[in-house]
């Protein structure tokens, strides 16, 4: 199972980046490929509808990574309430052949309780581009942006929930991607 990881802060020390980060290391544990798309270190150009396709090799590597993915998960922080301007960003460069049909797991941290705001906001986005909301998803509030030295989320509630999402959405996929063929 190939699947594309945005990571959308532009943050270098982003809780929703290091979140990815231990997500991967999971995902990889499950048998999973995993590219991570770190858009702090992957920037791309400022989407605009007179050209919609520059000439820009990060952006036609996540044109591609997304593309040839099984499934897609989107991480963003929570900004204002909203998904981050760099993910909003990198989500209007793709489209319908990016995501159609394809598993999508939303996850967020936020500086308050819990990211439930953005994580709606990319439950919408994902629907408009005729992806699949995993109906679970991952978010961590203020008190949980704790990571040990190894990257792993020092709540081990969080760590069980993170899981346990996981492999709820890999199935998912799987069957998703089973039923396409």
């Amino acid at each position: 199972m190939n699947i594309a990881m945005i990571a959308g802060s532009n943050r270098r020390e982003a809780t929703s980046t290091k979140l990815c980060k231990y997500l991967k290391r999971e995902l990889e544990a499950l048998g999973c490929t995993v590219a991570l798309l770190d858009l702090y270190e992957l920037t791309l150009p400022f989407y605009t509808s007179d050209n919609k396709n520059p000439n820009d090799a990060n952006l036609q590597y996540l044109k591609q990574t997304v593309l040839q993915a099984d499934a897609v998960v989107l991480a963003t922080p929570d900004y204002h309430g909203s998904v981050s301007g760099v993910l909003k960003n990198a989500l209007d460069h793709l489209g319908f052949d990016h995501f159609d049909s394809k598993a999508v797991l939303s996850v967020s941290s936020s500086g308050g309780a819990v990211g439930v705001s953005p994580l709606q906001q990319l439950q919408v986005i994902v629907r408009n581009v005729h992806g699949i909301n995993c109906p679970e998803w991952i978010s961590i509030g203020a008190e949980n942006r704790v990571f040990d030295e190894n990257g792993v989320p020092a709540n081990a509630k969080i760590q069980e929930r993170a899981v346990k999402t996981l492999r709820y959405f890999v199935q998912m996929a799987a069957q998703l991607r089973k039923s396409a063929t």
